[in-house]
């Protein structure tokens, strides 16, 4: 269990819960730290003040009069919860937080999950280490959020990604290929030659993009022949690509530094740097309304990352640890992925449609 740094002591010798002024980021999944803003917190005694989400106790990171850091616990419910400051005999006003439900856990995605278009079943991958062959790699969860094995004929899966016809498709790191999925669950080679074959996604035109993490991002015709568009700083791990509303190809790829860029490609294969000052940023997803969704880190804090559509500004909306993607429902629900697991957070949020 962490243990929360010393407090200083508070003016206000009373004991107080204190009131809650806001909570940020306002969601999270379990081991995500969240910040409580307010006034006259009692911490004077550490040992005796918490914070609850409903009837569970979060782990304390950091305590002062005005900002307490905790941590998401582990929770059976899911969806809106009440956030409330206790000290011996005070209890503050609750205010609202969204915590997320794990639909499945043993997994290893590398990047954005993907909803299907036609049956609105969530795919996610078991990728593996380098050239490890699994037995199953692809998991399909349906709209009951049951979990059910998809396809094993892909090493290291990585991204995934639909045609507006409905065909799926996913980029394999280990091969440089992108295989396209049958009705019968067969993967069947599409296209090769893709280096490190990463990040995936279809602009509106239906041409496909992929990107190879050591600089290059291809476009892919309907016959599956490739080649370079642009040319990127490589990634110590993977592109992520999404198309944003105003058609342009948007790429993150974590690089050594912990100040990497969000680049934006305009239709001519122009580049330019869309958001500078995220730490490893990958998975990216835009909403309706075209603000840009990252899996990364903003000022030390990790989880989830909104930066508005002008690209001028950026915080926290989902707390979470180890987080690679996210992919936006038709039901207002985000599907996250970590290392490890698949959540969806309801937070009422819809993806941006391309057409």
């Amino acid at each position: 269990m962490r243990r929360a740094s010393p407090a200083r002591k508070c003016l206000n010798q009373m004991s107080k819960a204190g009131k809650i002024v806001s909570v940020s980021p306002g969601a999270g999944i379990a081991g995500g730290e969240f910040v409580i803003e307010g006034t006259d917190f009692d911490t004077n005694d550490p040992s005796v003040f918490a914070v609850w989400l409903d009837d569970v106790r979060a782990p304390l990171v950091a305590l002062s009069c005005k900002r307490v850091i905790a941590v998401v616990p582990e929770m059976r419910k899911s969806g809106a919860v009440d956030v409330r400051l206790k000290s011996p005999g005070q209890e503050s006003e609750p205010a609202r937080f969204i915590v997320g439900k794990k639909l499945a856990e043993d997994l290893h995605p590398v990047t954005n999950p993907a909803f299907d278009p036609d049956d609105k079943s969530l795919f996610v991958t078991r990728s593996g280490s380098r050239g490890e062959r699994l037995p199953v790699s692809l998991f399909r969860i349906d709209a009951t959020g049951e979990l059910s094995e998809y396809s094993g004929d892909i090493p290291n899966p990585t991204a995934i990604g639909f045609d507006d016809r409905g065909q799926m498709f996913v980029s394999s790191r280990f091969d440089g290929t992108i295989y396209r999925i049958s009705a019968f669950r067969e993967a069947h080679p599409f296209a090769r030659n893709l280096g490190i074959a990463t990040g995936l996604a279809f602009a509106s035109d239906g041409t496909m993009h992929v990107g190879d993490r050591t600089g290059t991002i291809y476009q892919v015709n309907s016959i599956g022949e490739e080649k370079p568009w642009a040319q990127l700083e490589p990634s110590v791990s993977a592109y992520h690509l999404a198309f944003g509303p105003d058609r342009a190809l948007y790429v993150s790829g974590p690089t050594v530094s912990s100040f990497d860029s969000i680049y934006r490609i305009d239709r001519s294969g122009e580049v330019d740097t869309f958001y500078k000052g995220l730490g490893r940023p990958q998975g990216l997803a835009f909403d309706d309304s075209g603000n840009l969704y990252v899996a990364a880190s903003l000022k030390g804090r990790r989880g989830i990352v909104r930066i508005a559509s002008d690209g001028k500004q950026a915080e926290l909306v989902i707390a979470g640890m180890n987080l690679v993607g996210l992919a936006f429902g038709l039901g207002g629900e985000v599907a996250v992925t970590s290392i490890d697991a698949v959540y969806s957070v309801p937070l009422g949020i819809s993806g941006v449609l391309l057409s």
